[in-house]
């Protein structure tokens, strides 16, 4: 029953931005639109937003370039809602069980929510977020590529304890960087509350319900102080917001979600601006800072669509038997194997 009840909440969760899609405002055009004022006289961005979207951090193999013509982009989303209909047919009842050791599968479309199309940005189809790369992938530098790569395959193959998995595995914080800071689309429960005060900014992630408290015209914690998203402190710039996060909890440092991986180290630094541009749109950018790992600051845009309805529990644990099942297996191995 926990696993049923587990799959009924995200069913919720999913179906929303589905419904959603047709009530995107259309955005006026930037430097020209007057947001609405907080009672502090600060523009309002409270509300529930989605960056759900087929474009992703890192350019995917598929495109050659970081921005595609609209009748590329629609051929890929008539392809994407072919594939969707397709995995959402009946299984077969008689189909034989799969070979032994093979991949059973796991949530098909009915449960995610990647995206049905590709994201405009200022007029143009993107592939990708980043706004300065030509290969559309990050920046690392040799020693940064060669830490990011030994703490993946690290992480991949650590089954000692709970403690050595991922903390999305652990339903602590969202797979990928979903909780950011950045706040970056993966592959369901995309979807963030932003409330204002003029003290603090909350941001509330979907996925793990967890919230975001930026303190405004603040300073840093020391840096023996380490939250799960960092130390958020804010400021205005006219009429954006402007966040800067420091002090990245040690286990967010590696943020793994399948090809679209990627690390900050401790001295990592994140400033990310929000402007509201449309009625229905928030204009995200943001800029990584961390000469540990990468040869450059690397930025990204992003636009953040209105979303009716509320944010519904992301019940993580309830029913959660992936972890052990984990530690099991690993465990089964090692005694086949010896203990070697």
């Amino acid at each position: 029953m926990g696993v049923v009840m587990k799959y009924l909440r995200v069913v919720v969760l999913i179906l929303l931005p589905i419904g959603m899609s047709a009530a995107y405002a259309a955005t006026g055009a930037e430097g020209q639109y007057k947001p609405p004022r907080a009672p502090d006289g600060k523009p309002d961005l409270q509300g529930v937003w989605t960056n759900v979207s087929l474009t992703t951090l890192l350019r995917s193999p598929q495109f050659k370039s970081n921005v595609v013509s609209a009748e590329d982009a629609e051929r890929l989303a008539r392809q994407r809602a072919a594939a969707t209909a397709r995995s959402l047919e009946p299984t077969d009842p008689n189909a034989p069980a799969p070979p032994k050791g093979a991949d059973v599968g796991g949530y098909n479309s009915f449960y995610g929510d990647a995206g049905e199309q590709l994201t405009k940005v200022k007029g143009q189809y993107r592939t990708t977020w980043l706004v300065d790369s030509e290969t559309g992938q990050l920046p690392y530098s040799e020693n940064g590529r060669r830490t990011f790569d030994t703490q993946l395959a690290f992480t991949r193959n650590n089954f000692d304890g709970p403690e050595a998995r991922p903390m999305a595995e652990r339903c602590i914080v969202g797979f990928g960087s979903t909780a950011g800071p950045p706040m970056i689309n993966v592959l369901y429960n995309n979807h963030y509350q932003i409330v204002q005060t003029p003290e603090t900014v909350t941001i509330l992630v979907e996925m793990n319900h967890d919230a975001r408290i930026i303190r405004m015209n603040g300073k840093h914690l020391p840096t023996n102080v380490r939250p799960y998203m960092g130390d958020s402190i804010g400021h205005w710039d006219g009429d954006t917001l402007v966040v800067e996060t420091t002090n990245f909890n040690p286990g967010e440092r590696l943020r793994t979600n399948f090809s679209q991986s990627f690390y900050l180290s401790a001295n990592g630094k994140v400033t990310e601006r929000f402007t509201r541009i449309g009625p229905a749109e928030i204009l995200y950018e943001f800029a990584v800072d961390d000469p540990d790992t990468y040869s450059k600051v690397w930025r990204a845009e992003m636009p953040m669509k209105a979303a009716q309805g509320n944010i519904y529990e992301y019940a993580c644990h309830e029913g959660n038997y992936a972890l052990p099942g984990i530690l099991a297996g690993a465990r089964k191995a090692e005694r086949e194997s010896g203990g070697q």
